[in-house]
This record gives C-alpha cells, structure tokens and sequence, in this order.
C-alpha cells in the first residue's frame, strides 16, 4: 500500500490537486472531531467549563505580556491580535467548527487547495490546545492550585503534565499555520472574494468561519513579509517551554 499523503501546500495550481485536497479534507475531518470530542468533556460538567475557561484566560494574560512588543506595533500590531485571539488564544471555537463540519463539502470544491490547508492546519492547533489545556486543568485542579492560579503553580503544572513532545508540536503547527497564511494572504482575488462575502457568510450562519479567514488574510496582507513576526513567536515560544520543563528561575522573563 502506498504512503498516505500529507496534506500539504503546492506550488503549482490548486485545481489540479484534487486528490491532495481530500486528504486535507480528510485531515480537518479528524481534527475537527478531535476538538470537539475534548470540548464537551472540558465543558461538562459546568464547573469543569469553569476551570478551563480560568486557565485559558490566566494563559490569554500571559500571551499578551509575552507579546506586548509585538501587539503594540503599527506592522504587527493586526496579526498579533489575530494570533492571540483566533489562533493560539482562549477563545472558544465551537461554532467556527460546527460551521466547518457543515459545509466541508462545499469548502472542498470551492476552496483552493492553500486555503483548505490553512483551515486544516488551524484546526489541528485548536485540537491539540485542548488535549494540552484539559491535562493542565486535572494537574492544577488535583494540588488545588486552579482558582489562585500564578506563574510558579502553572510552571509546577507543566512539568508534571509533561509531554513534551507534543508541546513542540503545537510550536511547529502555530509556525506552519503563519507560513500558511502568509501564502494565502497574497491571493488578491481570494482575499476580494472574501470580502464580498461578508455579508452572505453571516446570513448563511458562517460568521466565525468567515470571520477567522477575513482577519487573518487582513491582518496577514498589512503586515507583508511575516518571516520576522513568526520567527519571535517561535524563538519566544520554544525558550519559554524549554525554561519550563528546565525548571529555570522565573521561566516566564524571557
């Protein structure tokens, strides 16, 4: 049997690779499970909903100080935001899933092969955010340390949670989701498409898809060249784990 294709970028024009975007179809597919199956076992029963939602905002506090620089700056200030809140923040992706699972079909044909990717790819990073996050919240709710939650208990968390090789892994996919977009961003007519469809995409109840595409091709386009913008949050972010699992004094002054 031949080796199952990863579902990755081409150079050469998307139509001709139908059999690629299956396979990332079939990869945001399983993600998109993935994610969904953790969601209702963080959620349920409500007080576990509270103890996520109280780690994702106590990580939400330590991203926008660890990239204070970077969402102060006129040029990266946009994407920035973007990073912190759809991509790698504490929001809650539920309905930009459900949304997904509903019209894959449809994405499928009409999508471009780099956009199917880029989707794939984000929601591979929301998947694998929430198995990390749901292990974080058992360590830290089991020594009581999830309601006075601060620097030295999250630290003690992480390294008893371990896994650290999925921890890079969530690194690596953060990165390649940038690159992604970064490629798609300079799509104008896709990015002209997008905008048309404003309108249609909440009418049709595809607000948070629609949205999540349109603020990250936006924030992509006025930034430019984004080598600079993802080598800082890659360099930072691999430091700050290492400092973790190394248990360094004061991991988080980076």
């Amino acid at each position: 049997m031949k080796p199952r294709r990863p579902c990755i970028i081409v150079g050469m024009d998307d139509s001709r690779f139908n059999g690629d975007k299956l396979v990332c179809a079939d990869d945001l597919r399983r993600h998109l499970q993935t994610a969904k199956a953790l969601r209702r076992q963080a959620n349920e029963p409500q007080a576990a909903a509270g103890k996520r939602l109280l780690l994702r905002e106590w990580q939400a506090a330590r991203l926008a100080r660890t990239y204070a620089d970077l969402l102060a700056s006129p040029r990266f200030g946009m994407a920035a935001r973007f990073f912190l809140s759809d991509l790698y923040g504490p929001k809650d992706f539920s309905s930009r899933d459900d949304e997904i699972e509903r019209i894959l079909p449809l994405m499928i044909s009409v999508l471009p092969l780099s956009a199917l990717q880029t989707v794939s790819l984000a929601i591979e990073v929301d998947a694998l955010s929430e198995a990390l996050d749901a292990a974080m919240v058992v360590e830290l709710d089991r020594v009581g340390a999830i309601d006075r939650m601060d620097e030295e208990a999250y630290a003690a968390a992480y390294r008893r949670v371990g896994r650290r090789q999925e921890r890079e892994r969530q690194i690596v996919l953060v990165r390649n989701t940038g690159d992604a977009l970064e490629k798609l961003a300079q799509k104008t007519l896709l990015t002209a498409l997008l905008r048309l469809m404003r309108g249609p995409a909440h009418l049709a109840g595809l607000g948070d898809l629609h949205a999540f595409l349109e603020n990250g091709f936006a924030a992509f386009r006025h930034m430019g060249d984004a080598s600079e913008f993802l080598e800082r949050i890659e360099s930072r972010e691999r430091k700050l784990s290492v400092n973790l699992f190394d248990d360094v004094a004061q991991p988080f002054a980076l």
